[in-house]
């Protein structure tokens, strides 16, 4: 004869019996996994990269760029006129230094910040004031569209909370390995910035 026990299983909510005692041990931290670190190596290479290659047009005029006296007097066309120069000095080397910096994923929620901060500001002024024609959300769809901000803006908040990941100069910092209360504290500095730049830099 053999005797048949019936075992006891927790199936979570959905159905079956939980253990008499059932205890509930200490909730582990998430793994981190080489594949999420090449993901974010890929993600600050691209976003980090751009900004790099965008900073370099600013300040040396490479890759076809305008230039200091160039960015300038595009500044002033939308509406940074008695801070046009200055601030396309601080644009283009910001660009170039914050970008360069999320490659080598230093100082990652620093730098992913002060680029949120300029994407904020892009965005705002391609909105323009009210009243004018509504500018294109897709880069097909025609010039000064919002699809690159968006992307890069969103790539740098993305990078400003997740942090650089493992394969970063940034490995084992406290600000990477308690990343929720620096990512906020940095991201209402940014957008503090971004409003500064906005309301008392642009006239």
């Amino acid at each position: 004869m053999f005797t048949l026990t019936q075992s006891q299983y927790d199936w979570g909510s959905l159905s079956g019996d939980e253990p008499p005692e059932r205890t509930r041990p200490e909730r582990m931290p998430v793994p981190a996994h080489i594949s999420s670190d090449i993901g974010l190596l890929i993600l600050r290479v691209v976003v980090g990269g751009i900004f790099a290659a965008h900073g370099a047009q600013k300040v040396f005029g490479l890759l076809g760029g305008l230039g200091p006296a160039g960015t300038a007097d595009a500044l002033a066309g939308l509406g940074f006129t008695a801070f046009a120069m200055p601030l396309a000095w601080v644009l283009g080397v910001g660009q170039l230094v914050l970008g360069a910096l999320l490659v080598l994923g230093l100082l990652t929620p620093f730098a992913a910040a002060g680029l949120l901060a300029m994407k904020i500001v892009a965005i705002v002024v391609s909105l323009g004031p009210a009243g004018q024609p509504m500018v294109p959300l897709f880069a097909a769809d025609g010039p000064n569209s919002l699809e690159l901000h968006l992307l890069l803006g969103g790539g740098a908040a993305a990078l400003l909370f997740t942090g650089a990941g493992r394969l970063a100069l940034d490995a084992g910092r406290t600000y990477q390995r308690r990343p929720l209360p620096w990512s906020v504290l940095l991201l209402v500095v940014g957008v503090g910035v971004a409003l500064l730049v906005l309301f008392v830099l642009r006239r």
